[in-house]
């Protein structure tokens, strides 16, 4: 077994983690070590938007390609979970859409007693990590190391959504991430001239010049060290062989809201209860590791497209598909720069409500259960998640062996209401599918199908056919109550110089897609790791209503 010190050891090198990586090492006094259970992201398919359906259908060296427990109330099915692995983590393999969540989202985290976690306090921090293809401005930066562009609007299938929206009585927003969240629009997206701009990209590959940042691929994380309750190392095992490697100053654990709870059971930190039933020794007594587990919950209903502006033509056939690659390989054109994913909404499923609860987004191909299905014909769905799920699941152990899958039970649909939202999801989508703008588009509903009318066939569509949208956060939750984890500076609780930076922090889900927090907090973390002032908070004026209520409602 080899041992080495560094200042800081990071365990994970997806969104949050390169942003650490970079920020940490700018500092050239700072020796800084990052470990990355899974490889490069040295792929055509990585780094080619379209890629994008080959990635999440399957695991793969990228995908960690996780499978849930039976959910009860989905008809005891395990839903599949893709997870991002390699370097840029769910970065390198998701939808490349760029949401921050609503900015009561966080108004709320610090009416829960996260001081420092408002709106105003973490827009600074999502514009210093921007670079905005139109410029900064109140709302987004113009210098940081993301690249978000607009959408190619590569079909007109896009665009018709958004006429549907309007003529269905909805908002139309210029920006999802600007004063105003709610209405129908094109979606911002991490691509820079056609190539999907991960956080490998944007941070990590930028400092890989730096003598002070070493970084190790392939490298499982099998526990945090520790020694009279502080937290002085990590061990990995890397090609067959256990390492140790200490740390002066911190650990940090960045695995995500699936892998950070694990590590931290296995290190000892858990519910000591729990925790015994595997002979794992007590660190730190923490109940709350593991639970909180909430996620966006996804159901798509499709139709058959009369004209041929989908991708079927594109992805009908294996040779149809290598030419997609070759074009964008050799040629840097064609469809293999765009995701197929440009426009959608965020909307409300009932007027009273303070925000939007539901978000919508056009999938322009005949794809569906993660895109492991696909219809041999032009088509497109609709999909729906409800953002704010009263759900709650845990992450837990199946044994003490590292190299074991965790335990995954989402609940889905444990809270009666979920499944209300998702059936008013369904019936405003297909009020909106039913606008004179699809008409000369829209052909058969496949999915329900039009014989689902009830609520009760909408309610089987629903537990037959719901999947995750790929946002798990909160399992090693910030906060002040007994099942909090970390606190608001990100600490982790009884236990001295460790830390936890990545979604799993997060006290509650945000109402949009989880990359982009992720790499704010990753922002935020690095100035509290460094001991710097935080950036100053930015008080802007938004055009939705800022009631009390929001937060009553959570």
């Amino acid at each position: 077994m080899t041992t080495t010190e560094f200042d800081f050891v990071i365990a994970g090198a997806g969104s949050a983690g390169c942003v650490l990586a970079n920020r940490l090492s700018a500092d050239s006094a700072n020796k800084v070590l990052l470990l990355e259970a899974g490889p490069k992201d040295n792929s055509v398919l990585v780094r080619m938007p379209a890629g994008v359906g080959s990635l999440l259908t399957k695991p793969n060296k990228y995908n960690w390609g996780f499978e849930t427990e039976g959910v009860a109330a989905l008809n005891n099915r395990k839903d599949f979970w893709p997870r991002g692995k390699g370097l840029g983590g769910s970065s390198s393999i998701n939808g490349m859409v760029y949401i921050r969540g609503h900015a009561r989202d966080y108004d709320h985290w610090r009416q829960l007693g996260m001081e420092g976690w408002s709106f105003a306090d973490v827009l600074p921090y999502f514009k210093r990590s921007e670079t905005n293809e139109t410029g900064a401005d109140d709302f987004h930066g113009g210098d940081g190391p993301l690249h978000v562009s607009n959408a190619l609007k590569s079909s007109p299938i896009f665009q018709v959504l958004i006429d549907a929206g309007k003529q269905a009585g909805y908002k139309v927003t210029p920006d999802f991430n600007g004063a105003q969240q709610e209405g129908f629009g094109f979606f911002q997206l991490t691509i820079k001239n056609g190539r999907r701009w991960n956080t490998s990209t944007a941070y990590l590959q930028p400092a890989l010049t730096r003598q002070n940042l070493k970084v190790e691929v392939e490298a499982l994380i099998t526990r945090v060290i520790i020694e009279d309750g502080r937290a002085v190392g990590i061990e990995y095992r890397q090609n067959g062989q256990l390492h140790q490697v200490r740390a002066r100053r911190e650990v940090i654990l960045s695995c995500g809201a699936i892998g950070t709870p694990q590590v931290l059971m296995l290190s000892g930190i858990g519910d000591a209860e729990y925790l015994r039933r595997f002979d794992i020794p007590v660190v730190a007594d923490l109940p709350g590791v593991g639970q909180n587990l909430q996620d966006h919950l996804d159901v798509n209903i499709q139709y058959t497209c009369t004209q041929p502006v989908t991708l079927y033509a594109q992805v009908s056939s294996p040779l149809k598909m290598a030419r997609i690659g070759a074009q964008y390989v050799f040629l840097g054109s064609g469809p293999g720069r765009s995701q197929g994913l440009e426009a959608g909404a965020f909307i409300k499923s009932r007027p009273e409500l303070d925000a939007p609860d539901l978000q919508l987004h056009l999938i322009n191909a005949p794809f569906s259960d993660h895109g492991r299905k696909q219809l041999k014909m032009h088509a497109f769905g609709l999909h729906m998640c409800a953002l704010r799920p009263e759900s709650r699941g845990h992450i837990g152990l199946k044994s003490a062996a590292p190299e074991d899958r965790p335990l995954i039970q989402p609940n889905s649909l444990a809270a009666e209401n979920d499944l209300r939202t998702l059936r008013d999801a369904v019936k405003i989508a297909r009020k909106i599918m039913a606008q004179p703008a699809f008409d000369p588009y829209r052909g058969e509903e496949l999915n329900p199908g039009a014989a689902a009318t009830t609520d009760a066939d909408i309610d089987s569509f629903i537990r037959r056919t719901a999947i995750t949208i790929y946002h798990p956060v909160g399992t090693a939750k910030m906060g002040n109550d007994r099942l909090a984890v970390v606190d608001s500076q990100l600490r982790v609780r009884g236990v001295k110089s460790l830390r936890v930076v990545d979604a799993s922090i997060m006290p509650t889900l945000v109402g949009g897609n989880t990359n982009a927090p992720a790499i704010m907090i990753g922002e935020k973390a690095a100035d509290m790791i460094l001991g710097k002032s935080p950036l100053p908070p930015e008080h802007r004026a938004v055009a939705e209503d800022k009631s009390e209520r929001f937060a009553a409602a959570r």
